[in-house]
C-alpha cells in the first residue's frame, strides 16, 4: 500500500526574520474530521457584465444619463422613454429610435460594454433583444445585430427580417466571430456571462456557495432590499434595483440562477434572507415582521418546496422541477450592526422558519454569543477585514472557542492593508488558514470576499479575482485559496503547535484516498526559513514542491498579471527530512508514503 505526503508552506513579513531551526513533529492520529465545505465562494454581485445598461433599469428617461454606454449609429436620434406600452411592468422604459428622412445606409445605436467588451473566435455569443413599432404603415426592414470593432471591422452579425408591429417582440441570434478582436474596443447587443471568470471561479475547486451577499442583500434601505421573487422568471419580469455598490443590479443573475450555479459545480448552498435590517440603519419592528418573514418562507419553498406548493410551482414553471438542495440558511448579514434589534428579529425569523424546515441550519450573523439570542443560534458567521498581521498573529482565534456544538462560518475574510492584493497580505491571510484548518471541528466552512472587481470601477479593494472587458486577472490570494482548497484533508493530525507570536505557522491534514498527508506551514518573515518534518509514516525519498513566493510587494495585475504563480518542482524527503520555506512563500510539498 502506498499514499502522498503533501505540505504547504507559507511566508511573509509580519515578524522579524530569523533562519533558526523549526521542528514539527507530527501525530499519527488524527483528532477530527474536516468538514468537506471548508474551502469555498462568496459571492455578493456583480455590476459589470457584458452590456451597460442593458434595459434601461433605474434610470430617469429623458436624459443624457439614461443612454448610459448606448451610442447613435449613422445619424440615428435616440432617446430613452418611458413607453406608453412598456415591454413590463418591471421594464417600463425602452430605447426609442428614430430614423431621419433624409438618411442612406443602415442606422441604428450601439453599446460600448463596460470599457469595451472582448470578442473571442473561440465562443459563440447570443444577442437577445425586444422590438416593437409605433405605427405598422412602413414596410419591413432588415435588421441585424453585430459585434463591431472602433474601426469598424464586423467580427460576426446576423439579420433578420422585421415586420413592422405594435406588439413586443423578441428576437435571438446566435452569433459566431470569424476572428478574435485584438483589443477590446468593440461594440456588441448581447447577453452573455463571462467564462474565462467562470473558468477561474472552477479552478478554486470550492465546495459550497454564499449567496446573495452580503450589503447586496440588505439594500440601501428596506425598500431597496434585495427580494427573490423580482429576481426569477423571464428577463422582461425584472426590475432590477440600485445595488448597494453604486451600480444598477439588472438581476440577470437571479435566485434561479444562483442556485443552477451551485448545482452545476457541485456546490452546497449557503443562501441568506433578508432579515428585517438595511444599511441605512433602520430596522423593521417586531410587530411589523410577519410580511417579511413570508416573504422568507416564499423564498425557502422556492429552493426546497415539491410541485404541488406555489414556490415549487414556480421553480418548475421557470425549468427545475426538482428541489435544490439546502442545508444552511443565513439570516441577514453582519447584524452586529445592529445586535439589540436582531435579538427579536432573529427570534421570529428563526422561531417561524425552523418550524417549518427543522433540517436547515439557521446561521445567525452577530458576533458570536453577544447579544444573547433565542433560539440559540447552532451556527454564527464571522466577517473579519484585517492586516496582514492581524491574521498571522490571529491564526489562533478560534483555538479558544468553547466544543459545545456550535459551529463557525468564517463567510468574509481578506487582509486590506494595500490596494492590491500582494504577498505580503497573502501571506497572512494563508497563515489565518493554517488557524481555520486546525480549528475545523468547528469552522465548517470559510470564503475570501469580495469575490470579484472590475480593474476599472471597483468599489473595494482588494478582490480575489479581477477582471475587464477581455480577461480574468488571478490575485496572490487567489492562489493561496486554490493552494488549499486543492490540498483539502478528511482528517486533522495534531503536530507541534506554532508559537502565536513567532514566524512560522502550519497544519496537517490526511486525505483518506489516495491516504495522503497535507502539511500546511506560515512563515512570515522575508528571510527563507529553516523547517524539519518528524512523520509518523514511512515515506519516500522524494517528493515535489509547489511554491508560490515573490517579493513583499509582488502583486498580479493587468500589466503583470502572472508575476506571482505557483511553480513545481522535486525535493528531497523522508520521514524525518528538512525543508527551506523561501521568505514570503506558499509551498505544497507531496511526498508518497510507502
Amino acid at each position: 500500500m502506498f499514499s502522498v505526503i503533501s505540505a504547504v508552506v507559507i511566508a511573509s513579513l509580519l515578524a522579524t526574520a530569523t533562519n533558526a531551526q523549526t521542528t514539527v513533529v507530527v501525530q499519527g492520529t488524527a483528532s477530527h474530521s474536516i468538514p468537506s465545505t471548508l474551502w469555498g465562494l462568496m459571492y455578493e454581485a456583480s455590476g459589470y457584465q457584458f452590456l451597460q445598461n442593458r434595459a434601461f433599469q433605474q434610470v430617469t428617461p429623458g436624459t443624457t444619463d439614461a443612454l448610459n454606454a448606448w451610442s447613435a449609429v449613422n445619424g440615428a436620434g435616440i432617446a430613452v422613454i418611458a413607453d406608453p406600452t412598456p415591454l413590463s411592468a418591471a421594464l417600463p422604459n425602452a430605447l426609442e429610435v428614430s430614423i431621419p428622412a433624409d438618411n442612406s445606409g443602415a442606422v441604428g445605436f450601439s453599446n460600448a460594454g463596460y470599457w469595451g467588451i472582448a470578442v473571442n473566435s473561440s465562443f459563440t455569443y447570443k444577442a437577445s433583444l425586444h422590438y416593437r413599432f409605433t405605427s405598422t404603415s412602413t414596410s419591413p426592414v432588415n435588421l441585424t445585430v453585430a459585434l463591431v470593432s472602433a474601426s469598424g471591422t464586423v467580427f460576426a452579425s446576423k439579420s433578420a427580417s422585421v415586420t413592422p408591429t405594435t406588439t413586443w417582440t423578441p428576437l435571438v441570434f446566435s452569433l459566431k466571430p470569424s476572428t478574435s478582436a485584438s483589443s477590446t474596443a468593440n461594440t456588441f447587443q448581447v447577453t452573455l456571462e463571462g467564462a474565462a471568470g467562470k473558468t477561474a471561479l472552477a479552478e478554486l475547486n470550492p465546495s459550497f456557495f454564499r449567496y446573495v451577499g452580503g450589503n447586496n442583500l440588505e439594500g440601501q434601505s428596506i425598500a431597496q432590499r434585495w427580494q427573490w421573487n423580482a429576481t426569477v422568471g423571464p428577463l422582461t419580469d425584472r426590475p432590477g434595483r440600485l445595488g448597494d455598490w453604486t451600480y444598477i443590479n439588472t438581476d440577470g443573475l437571479g435566485l434561479l440562477e444562483y442556485l443552477q450555479w451551485t448545482e452545476d459545480a457541485n456546490m452546497a448552498s449557503i443562501m441568506a434572507i433578508w432579515a428585517g435590517y438595511s444599511l441605512n440603519g433602520a430596522s423593521v419592528g417586531a410587530s411589523g415582521l410577519a410580511p417579511y418573514i413570508e416573504q422568507a418562507r416564499q423564498q425557502i419553498e422556492f429552493v426546497v418546496g415539491g410541485t404541488s406548493t406555489p414556490g415549487g410551482a414556480l421553480r418548475a414553471s421557470v425549468g427545475h422541477p426538482e428541489p435544490f438542495e439546502l442545508n444552511w440558511v443565513e439570516v441577514g448579514n453582519e447584524d452586529f450592526f445592529a445586535a439589540t434589534t436582531y435579538q427579536y428579529r432573529w427570534s421570529q425569523f428563526v422561531g417561524n422558519l425552523s418550524a417549518l424546515y427543522p433540517n436547515i441550519r439557521f446561521i445567525a450573523t452577530t458576533d458570536a454569543w453577544s447579544p444573547v439570542l433565542n433560539p440559540i443560534p447552532k451556527s454564527y458567521d464571522v466577517h473579519v477585514y484585517q492586516t496582514p498581521g492581524w491574521f498571522a498573529s490571529d491564526s489562533f482565534y478560534y483555538d479558544s472557542f468553547e466544543r459545545n456544538g456550535t459551529t463557525y462560518f468564517e463567510g468574509e475574510y481578506a487582509a486590506i492593508s494595500t490596494n492590491s492584493n500582494d504577498i505580503f497580505g497573502s501571506t497572512g491571510e494563508a497563515a489565518f488558514m493554517t488557524g481555520l484548518e486546525r480549528n475545523s471541528d468547528i469552522v465548517f466552512a470559510a470564503s475570501y470576499a469580495p469575490l470579484l472587481g472590475h480593474v476599472n470601477g471597483s468599489q473595494w479593494t482588494p478582490n480575489l479575482v479581477s477582471f475587464d472587458a477581455g480577461a480574468v486577472y488571478k490575485s496572490t490570494s487567489y492562489y493561496v485559496q486554490q493552494l488549499f482548497s486543492l490540498n483539502r484533508g478528511d482528517e486533522y493530525l495534531p503536530s507541534t503547535l506554532p508559537t502565536p507570536d513567532g514566524t512560522l505557522f502550519w497544519s496537517v491534514v490526511r486525505q483518506n484516498s489516495p491516504n495522503s498527508v497535507i502539511i500546511k506551514v506560515a512563515n512570515t518573515v522575508g528571510t527563507a526559513a529553516s523547517l524539519t518534518f518528524q512523520l509518523p509514516f514511512r515515506v519516500a525519498s522524494t517528493g515535489t514542491a509547489q511554491v508560490l513566493t515573490g517579493g513583499e510587494t509582488d502583486s498580479n495585475t493587468p500589466a503583470i498579471p502572472n508575476l506571482v504563480t505557483p511553480k513545481t518542482s522535486g525535493i528531497k524527503t523522508g520521514q524525518n527530512f528538512n525543508y527551506t520555506a523561501a521568505g514570503f512563500s506558499v509551498n505544497v510539498l507531496t511526498i508518497q508514503l510507502v
